[in-house]
């Protein structure tokens, strides 16, 4: 069965301590996995769609979306304080360091960019939070999308091809944690309402046993000395087996977003 950490192996380091805590888990679990990678400009719906995933990082809206539900094994639990020690994350909303804008509601009427438009961090968690607010129709005279993720995000703010752009805030962490000087282009301007962390799933038919002996590893993460240096690179807490119906949130606030009538390009 195929395993994969794409989703938030954004830096080199952050790829490893996956690979570390991914292997660990597999060894203990006594399932057999084989690693592959699926890295840019390669599309992560296109791994999603594999009915021969065994153990993957999920965006929580696809998998609401897909029919048959993969199968949830965990989700990790980021150790930041605004995360409050729960399995949930958020968008941030980034504008350039040296930019005049100080709220989300100064940059109205200029460049927004996002990643993908199958994306609930790069794209359905800004536009849900422009409905709240309750942005003006059009709140932006030009929009910039397929910027990929949140490097093309920050690399296109840096490049004053957008002025306000979506980052996943776990990514964003990690790369603030990893590569800094890349990360201190930008700053943050707001962020969204929290929505479940994405899960880590199989898609393959999985033997019920090897489903309870995969959660259970990750559970047990938390307290593996082993992987206490895989953890801090991670800036990460434990994992938890949620619940699925919890990542309908993410459809059903899609579903607002596409319901409001306005296309973006």
């Amino acid at each position: 069965m195929l395993v994969n950490t794409r989703m938030y192996s954004v830096t080199p380091a952050a790829k490893a301590a996956w690979h570390e805590v991914f292997s660990w888990v597999l060894a203990r679990a006594r399932v057999e996995g084989r690693f592959v990678d699926h890295d840019p400009p390669a599309l992560l719906s296109d791994l999603w769609s594999r009915d021969d995933l065994g153990c993957v990082m999920m965006c929580g809206l696809p998998y609401a979306l897909r029919t048959p539900h993969p199968t949830v094994l965990a989700s990790p639990v980021p150790a930041p304080a605004r995360y409050g020690g729960r399995a949930i994350y958020m968008s941030d909303l980034a504008v350039r360091r040296d930019s005049p804008y100080q709220t989300l509601q100064d940059t109205y009427g200029q460049v927004a960019g996002y990643t993908l438009p199958d994306s609930q961090s790069g794209y359905f968690a800004f536009r849900y939070q422009l409905l709240r607010q309750n942005a003006p129709p059009r709140a932006y005279k030009k929009i910039v999308g397929n910027l990929m993720n949140a490097r093309g995000v920050i690399r296109a703010l840096a490049a004053r091809e957008i002025d306000i752009g979506p980052l996943d805030g776990y990514v964003f962490d990690l790369i603030r944690a990893g590569d800094a000087e890349f990360a201190g282009q930008v700053r943050i301007v707001a962020s969204t309402d929290p929505t479940p962390m994405p899960p880590i799933v199989a898609t393959a038919a999985l033997p019920d046993a090897a489903v309870q002996a995969l959660r259970s590893a990750f559970l047990a993460v938390a307290d593996e000395p082993a992987l206490t240096g895989a953890r801090a690179a991670l800036l990460l807490d434990r994992f938890i087996v949620p619940d699925p119906s919890v990542y309908q949130v993410q459809r059903s606030r899609a579903a607002e977003v596409e319901a409001s009538g306005e296309e973006w390009p």
